[in-house]
């Protein structure tokens, strides 16, 4: 576990108590504040815990990338951003209440029980008053449950399972990312355009919570087209070599393969997929297929040529207001901003939590406190625009996200590194959006706020 501590000032930590020159825990500030490590000088901490090691490491780099970005805004620096466009103009380069907004950061290894670790180190050693991050769902639950537990706000980065909106959600979790079942509505059709209604599909799945509820929203998506679904294997997330699961497929009697993996699992996966000559074969009469339901940029650039064709969904591409119009407006202010402090384009991980960054430090000005009854209050049933993702609304039953989703296709002649993909069509919110006690999101109870006191 990594835990970093960022201030102009070097390390911070609570004052002493009277006459005992002690430094008072800053979890016990809720028994003083009414919630948990409630501001009271002139700064106030978030930490961001995202995977800097394991098989999301390169999306954790571009978050941390983003969540930097959003502090720097907050505290007046650089050219705003997104603060510019947002919809919102509670926001004006003093920090969040007018202080100073100081980060810590730490290193999930994409492994829930080191996330849950560095989460719970930087709520009680350093003082943290949000925790944001994520890229792998399991860590995203993982965390926002221990949020719930201590009072703080989770504010969601990269997590795209059905879970942490739906049977784990909790009343102090936020997600401004889009989810599986999200991805499925709006990669169906486009499916159903590009191969037809008479498809035989084998999924290879990360076996965790994100692979199994995105495999269950793309099955039922391309059953409805008429597809079958021929089998569904499970791989380890640590994985690195899919080899022994690809060699199966060709035999299987399928004729689209569907990789339900992410980072560098969907990397590999599909590098194997390729070196096996699915690319090239066919199956029943058919061009052999390959489907990468949820993909970005970072993983094209990995994938290299091998992504060329390949269809998929994305929650945001940094080249959406460019080719869509106004409509996405903030796309651009960020791109601007993120390039020239970082030299290239951010990823869909960079936008969402620069996003949430803003989206908390919004509520908590709106709601005239850091106590996370009002932030949740605030957030509740919140709509707002300028924030690249056009008109969004965070829906109160479940604290998720509802906007428009992009279908993007790998791009078959980039002019560079950082256009390998190309957007397909954009699907509009009122096609990605269900009921909150659908199937794929009962059994959970978004329960009450807990301040922590």
């Amino acid at each position: 576990m990594t835990i970093t501590r960022v201030t102009r000032r070097g390390l911070l930590r609570t004052g002493a108590v009277a006459g005992a020159g002690l430094a008072l825990p800053t979890y016990l500030r809720a028994q003083e504040s009414g919630f948990t490590n409630a501001p009271t000088g002139d700064t106030v901490t978030l930490g961001f815990n995202v995977p800097q090691t394991g098989p999301y490491a390169d999306e954790g780099a571009d978050e941390l990338r983003a969540f930097e970005l959003a502090v720097e805004h907050l505290n007046g620096g650089g050219d705003g951003g997104m603060l510019q466009t947002f919809s919102e103009k509670n926001l004006d380069g003093t920090g969040i209440l007018g202080k100073r907004v100081e980060f810590v950061t730490g290193d999930t290894q994409t492994k829930s029980d080191a996330a849950r670790a560095a989460a719970q180190s930087m709520i009680q050693k350093d003082g943290a008053i949000m925790i944001s991050g994520g890229s792998s769902s399991g860590v995203a639950v993982a965390v926002q449950d221990l949020c719930q537990q201590a009072g703080v706000i989770f504010m969601a980065g990269l997590t795209h399972s059905n879970d942490t909106t739906g049977k784990d959600k909790k009343a102090n979790g936020f997600r401004h990312f889009f989810n599986a079942y999200m991805s499925a509505a709006a990669l169906a059709p486009v499916l159903e355009s590009l191969y037809g209604t008479d498809r035989k599909a084998y999924h290879l799945t990360a076996d965790y919570t994100w692979g199994w509820t995105q495999q269950e929203s793309i099955q039922a998506a391309t059953e409805a087209l008429g597809w079958e679904t021929v089998q569904n294997v499970l791989t380890p997330l640590a994985a690195t070599d899919f080899s022994s699961y690809i060699a199966p497929v060709l035999q299987s009697g399928a004729d689209v393969l569907v990789l339900n993996h992410y980072g560098g699992n969907m990397v590999n996966s599909l590098t194997n997929a390729v070196q096996f000559g699915l690319r090239e074969a066919e199956a029943n009469g058919k061009q052999f297929e390959i489907v990468v339901p949820l993909y970005s940029e970072l993983m094209a650039r990995g994938a290299g040529e091998n992504i060329r064709g390949i269809p998929g969904s994305q929650n945001w591409d940094w080249k959406i207001e460019n080719q869509l119009g106004d409509r996405y407006k903030g796309t651009n202010a960020f791109v601007k901003s993120f390039g020239e402090k970082y030299g290239f384009p951010p990823s869909q991980a960079a936008h969402t939590c620069y996003a949430q960054t803003l989206l908390y430090a919004d509520a908590v000005t709106r709601a005239g406190s850091f106590n996370p009854c009002a932030v949740v209050e605030a957030l509740e049933d919140f709509e707002f625009d300028g924030l690249g993702n056009g008109p969004t609304l965070y829906r109160g039953a479940d604290h998720q996200c509802f906007k428009d989703v992009v279908v993007v296709r790998g791009k078959e002649n980039p002019e560079n590194e950082f256009d390998l993909v190309e957007i397909v069509e954009v699907t509009p919110t009122e096609a990605v959006t269900y009921d909150a006690e659908h199937p794929m999101f009962a059994g959970g109870n978004l329960g009450s706020c807990n301040p922590g006191a």
